[in-house]
């Protein structure tokens, strides 16, 4: 290959303004809250392509500008492996979007590879059976508004971002005999979860109270949207009233409550992954079950059942 042939193959790189019109048409496929995480991503290794990588443009990276940068965010930054590997992701999918537009002739995270987490099973991470019922009763106590947001995370497993963009009639919906939830989930999946009466309940008196029934079900003092810092104060506050005092409770602790304490309530994990709506059975088996390191379940307990003695 010729000097010319290589330089009329090698992309063009774009302006900033392409750059930035590229970025925009990448993110608007996703969620708000993914639009804004993945935005950022994309910022962060930009500027660290400007101080750390030599000046290049993000475009011009190879893979082992990748490796260096994935070093930087968890040696400097101290980046968790799980994000870490989020923001390894999003760039992934990026440099795929650049490479279809045919702004990359590869891409350089493809075969870049992820940290794996290590897990500590002696971290406690979410709130026993005991403890969510002694916090869902301090909700109670604060505000009807309060407990039917928390129940909503910790009976149905509803993300924080998902319970805060509710609208009044998103829970006004029936199917198949029951009253249900409807709304846009995590990757714009649409989702419908069912109203136990528990949960019914909280909601109706909520609704009852509202002026505007067309609007948002969850608002704050001064009468605009619930927002997630919002929402998490909120949960961190009704912890401290409930006297959780082990753990850093946020809404992601209710969630995480929920399926964690469905497994616990004997659920078949099929179900749980369902309720949950994780797409891959593993991830709930990974992240949640975390009762198959009990020893007073362990399987050996029944095969020897099973099998019997010998003297």
């Amino acid at each position: 290959m010729t000097a010319d042939n290589a330089t009329h193959l090698t992309p063009e790189l774009p302006t900033d303004r392409e750059f930035a019109l590229l970025v925009d048409a990448f993110l608007a496929s996703y969620s708000e809250n993914s639009r804004r995480e993945y935005g950022r991503d994309i910022r962060l290794f930009r500027e660290w392509c400007e101080t750390h990588g030599g000046g290049i443009h993000p475009f011009e990276a190879k893979r082992r500008t990748i490796e260096a940068y994935v070093r930087y965010l968890a040696d400097v930054r101290g980046n968790q492996p799980r994000s870490v590997n989020r923001r390894i992701i999003c760039l992934r999918q990026f440099f795929e979007f650049a490479l279809d537009d045919d702004y990359v002739l590869r891409n350089p995270c493809r075969n870049v590879r992820f940290a794996k987490p290590k897990m500590d099973l002696s971290k406690k991470v979410h709130m026993n059976r005991e403890e969510t019922q002694r916090f869902l009763r301090a909700a109670y106590d604060s505000s009807q508004s309060e407990y039917a947001m928390c129940a909503l995370m910790a009976y149905l497993g509803m993300r924080v971002s998902e319970v805060c963009e509710l609208d009044v009639p998103d829970v006004l919906h029936f199917s198949k005999g029951h009253r249900v939830i409807t709304f846009v989930g995590k990757n714009g999946d649409p989702a419908t979860l069912p109203q136990p009466p528990v949960v019914m309940r909280a909601l109706d008196v909520v609704i009852e109270g509202l002026e505007d029934k067309q609007g948002p079900l969850f608002v704050r003092r001064d009468g605009t949207r619930m927002t997630r810092r919002s929402a998490d104060r909120v949960v961190k506050r009704i912890a401290k009233k409930a006297r959780i005092d082990d753990l850093v409770v946020s809404p992601h602790v209710l969630r995480y409550g929920s399926i964690a304490n469905a497994i616990d309530a004997g659920i078949p994990l099929r179900e749980v992954q369902l309720a949950a709506r994780h797409r891959d059975i593993s991830t709930t088996i990974r992240h949640y079950d975390r009762g198959r390191f009990n020893l007073d379940t362990h399987a050996s307990h029944g095969l020897a059942a099973y099998l019997g003695a010998v003297g």
